[in-house]
């Protein structure tokens, strides 16, 4: 099962592709994770590239061209706090960092942290709560 659930994310980053910063439409078939639980978001969304445990080890981190951050150590990269409005903007793409997600190279982003058909006002919900999540996985 969690095999075929990474295989269904790197198809769905596929079809999403590299954003340019535009609106996107997803495949027909394509749902966003029907949750705003953070850590839900996280293994949807995420751990494909970044790991279950957020530590970078994902089972597409060797495919990039940008090994993907160890996201449990943002607070001590930021000398002891957590900017959490500074990652929900990266997370939107706001914000783009001078690594890999400059381009948006994590490919299932896309579409499903902003607006998606008739949830529009879910996308700012799923960022908040996938920001607030990664606060709280931080090792201090």
């Amino acid at each position: 099962m969690k095999n075929k659930l990474i295989g269904i994310l790197v198809l769905a980053g596929l079809l999403v592709g590299c954003n340019s910063g535009k609106a996107q439409k997803l495949p027909p078939d394509t749902q966003p994770v029907g949750s705003l639980d953070g850590s839900v978001l996280y293994k949807a969304y995420c751990a494909s590239c970044h790991g279950t445990d957020a530590r970078g080890g994902g089972p597409m981190a060797k495919s990039l061209k940008v090994p993907p951050p160890d996201l449990t150590r943002i607070y001590i990269r930021n000398g002891g706090t957590f900017p959490l409005k500074r990652i929900a903007r990266i997370i939107s793409g706001e914000d783009q960092l001078p690594s890999g997600h400059g381009s948006r190279e994590m490919p299932v982003w896309g579409p499903f942290f902003s607006q998606v058909g008739n949830d529009q006002d879910l996308g700012p919900m799923r960022i908040d709560a996938l920001a607030r999540y990664l606060e709280q996985i931080q090792r201090k």
